[in-house]
C-alpha cells in the first residue's frame, strides 16, 4: 500500500479487508473544535426556549465553551496524535494518510483562533446588547466560525481544509451584516461576492491538483505531483497557484485585499476583531500546509510568488494607512484595517523562506509572530471598541488626551501600537520582527529582507502618530471665542463594561509577559511544528 493509493485500490481494499478502513475516533484530539461546534448548536436551540430577559445568558454560555475549548488543548500539547485516518496508508506514511493530526502546529493555530474568539466573545457581550443584535443568531455564528478556523490547521487533506475554510468563512458574512445597517450591508455584501470569487477559483484549481496527483490527502498528494507525467505537470502549477487564491483571500494578501477596509469599517468593532486575527490566522494555516506539505515539489514556484505577495501586500498596507485622515469617521478602524494588511505581508516572509530550502524553521516563526500579532491587535482593537461607546464616530481625533481620560486604556493602546511597530518597550514587537527578518536573510531572500525594513520604518510613523494623540492635551479655545460659544454639553462618562475591562487587561498582560519572557514565543520558533 503505497502513499498515491487511487480510490479505486482503497474501494479494492475495503471488500477484502474491511478492518482496514474501520477506526475508531480520537475523541480528545477533537475535542476542540467539537466543543465549539456542540456549543454553537446548544446556544442556537437555548434561544428558542429562553425568554427575552435571559438572552445575555447565551454570551456568557459562548464564552464558557470556548474557555472549555481552550482547556482542551492541554492533553494534546505532545503533539502525537491524528485520526480519520487510512489505515495502511498512515502506516507507512508517517500520518500522512490521516485527516486530522494534532501536531505543534495545529496546536499552535488552535490556540490563535480559540483564544482570539475568546476574547471577541468577551468584546461582543456588551455590543450585542447596545446595538441591539440577535444574541442567539450573534453566538452560534461566532462559535460557528471559531469552530472552522480550529478545524483548519488540523485539516491534512484537501476536502477538509476547504470545507473548514467555508465554515470559516461563511458565518463570518452574516456576522458582519448582522447589525441590519446601510454600512454593515454593503460590507457583508462586498466581502461575501469576494470571497466566493475567492473559493470558486481556489476549488478550480484543486481540481487540477487531484487530477495530476490522483490523491487528496496533503502527505500523498506531494508524492504523486512529484511523479506526476509530463504532460499534467503545467496543469498541476496551474492549479497549485489558483488553490493559494482562496487562502490569499482570507489573509488578506495583495491583490487580494480590496474588500478587507470597508468590511473592517462597516462591520461591528468586536466582529472586525475577529476578522483580523481569527479568520487571517486560518488563511495563513491554510498556505502553510498546502505549500509545505502538498505542495513541496514546486517549492521555488511558490516560493517566488509568495515572497512578491509579502512584498505588496507590506508596502500597499503601509502606504495606504500613511493616507488615513484623522478627522474622517471611524478612521481608527480603517487605520487598523490597513495595518493588518501590512502585517499579513511580515506574516508571509517566513512561508517563502520555507520555499527557498531555508534550513532553520521557518513555520515556527510564522507561528510566533501570528502569536504575538493575536494578542496585540486584539488589544488595539479592545481599546477602539471601548472608545466606539462614547466616540461614535470613532476617529483618530477622538483618542487626542484618551490618557486624561482613561489612563489605563491609553497605557494599554500604546503599549499594543508599539508592539505593531516593533518599537521598545514592546519588546515582543521587536522580537518579532526579528525572527521574520532573520527567515528571510538566512533563505537568500536579501531584497525581501531590504523590503521589509523600509517598510517598518514607514509604519513607525503612523504608529508613532496615534500613540502620540493618547498623550497630547486637548487644544484650549482662546478666551474671546471661549466667552462668545455656547456651552457644549460634555459626553458622559460610561463605565466600561467588565467584560470589555478583561478582555483589555488579558491581552495588556499578554504583550507585558511576552515582552518580559520572550523565550515563551522562542519555543514556539525552536520546536519542528511538522
Amino acid at each position: 500500500m503505497t502513499a498515491t493509493t487511487t480510490p479505486h485500490q482503497l474501494a479494492d481494499l475495503a471488500v477484502a479487508n474491511p478492518g482496514a478502513l474501520i477506526q475508531s475516533v480520537d475523541w480528545v484530539a477533537i475535542a476542540p473544535p467539537l466543543i465549539a461546534a456542540v456549543a454553537a448548536l446548544g446556544i442556537l436551540v437555548a434561544d428558542l426556549l429562553l425568554p427575552a430577559r435571559r438572552k445575555p445568558l447565551l454570551g456568557w454560555a459562548a464564552v464558557a465553551a470556548l474557555a472549555l475549548a481552550l482547556l482542551a488543548l492541554i492533553p494534546l500539547r505532545h503533539g502525537d496524535r491524528a485520526t480519520f485516518c487510512l489505515k495502511t496508508v498512515a502506516a507507512t506514511t508517517d500520518n500522512g494518510g490521516c485527516s486530522y493530526v494534532a501536531d505543534h502546529f495545529t496546536l499552535v493555530f488552535q490556540l490563535i483562533a480559540l483564544g482570539g474568539a475568546l476574547l471577541t466573545a468577551l468584546l461582543s457581550v456588551h455590543t450585542v446588547d447596545e446595538q441591539r443584535m440577535p444574541a442567539g443568531e450573534y453566538w452560534f455564528l461566532l462559535l460557528g466560525s471559531a469552530t472552522g478556523a480550529a478545524l483548519l490547521p488540523a485539516s491534512r487533506d484537501l476536502a477538509t481544509l476547504i470545507i473548514a475554510l467555508e465554515v470559516v468563512s461563511l458565518p463570518a458574512f452574516a456576522l458582519v451584516g448582522l447589525r441590519r445597517d446601510r454600512l454593515g450591508g454593503e460590507a457583508a455584501l462586498k466581502f461575501f461576492l469576494s470571497s466566493v470569487t475567492a473559493t470558486a477559483v481556489m476549488l478550480l484549481g484543486v481540481s487540477f491538483v487531484y487530477a495530476a496527483g490522483g490523491s487528496l490527502h496533503l502527505a500523498a498528494l506531494a508524492d504523486g505531483l512529484d511523479h506526476a507525467p509530463a504532460q499534467l505537470r503545467h496543469l498541476a502549477q496551474a492549479g497549485a497557484a489558483l488553490t493559494l487564491v482562496g487562502f490569499a483571500f482570507k489573509v488578506a494578501a495583495v491583490p487580494f485585499h480590496f474588500w478587507l477596509p470597508d468590511t473592517y469599517t462597516g462591520a461591528p468593532v468586536p466582529v472586525a476583531a475577529y476578522l483580523s486575527v481569527v479568520s487571517k490566522a486560518a488563511g495563513l494555516a491554510g498556505i502553510a500546509l498546502v505549500t509545505t506539505l502538498a505542495f513541496r515539489p514546486y517549492a521555488h514556484t511558490w516560493g517566488l510568488l509568495l515572497a512578491i505577495l509579502a512584498a505588496a501586500t507590506m508596502t500597499v498596507g503601509n502606504v495606504a494607512a500613511l493616507r488615513q485622515r484623522p478627522d474622517t469617521p471611524r478612521s481608527a478602524v480603517r487605520l487598523l484595517a490597513w495595518s493588518s494588511i501590512a502585517q499579513a505581508g511580515y506574516l508571509l516572509v517566513p512561508l517563502a523562506a520555507a520555499g527557498y530550502g531555508h534550513d532553520g524553521n521557518p513555520l515556527g516563526a510564522t507561528a510566533a509572530y501570528a502569536l504575538i500579532y493575536a494578542v496585540v491587535n486584539l488589544g488595539a482593537f479592545a481599546v477602539v471598541a471601548a472608545v466606539g461607546r462614547t466616540a461614535a464616530e470613532n476617529r483618530l481625533d477622538d483618542y487626542r488626551a484618551l490618557f486624561s481620560r482613561r489612563p489605563a486604556s491609553a497605557l494599554a493602546l500604546g503599549f499594543a501600537l508599539l508592539c505593531l511597530a516593533g518599537l521598545p518597550p514592546g519588546v515582543v514587537g521587536v522580537f518579532a520582527k526579528v525572527v521574520v527578518f532573520r527567515a528571510a536573510v538566512d533563505a537568500g531572500l536579501g531584497w525581501l529582507a531590504v523590503v521589509m525594513a523600509a517598510n517598518v520604518v514607514v509604519a513607525l510613523y503612523y504608529y508613532l502618530v496615534w500613540t502620540a494623540k493618547l498623550f497630547t492635551p486637548q487644544a484650549t479655545p482662546q478666551p474671546q471665542a471661549q466667552a462668545q460659544a455656547q456651552p457644549e454639553p460634555q459626553p458622559q462618562a460610561h463605565r466600561m463594561p467588565a467584560p470589555l475591562s478583561a478582555a483589555v487587561a488579558l491581552t495588556a498582560v499578554g504583550a507585558v509577559v511576552l515582552s518580559l519572557a520572550p523565550q515563551l514565543v522562542l519555543q514556539v520558533v525552536s520546536t519542528t511544528l511538522f
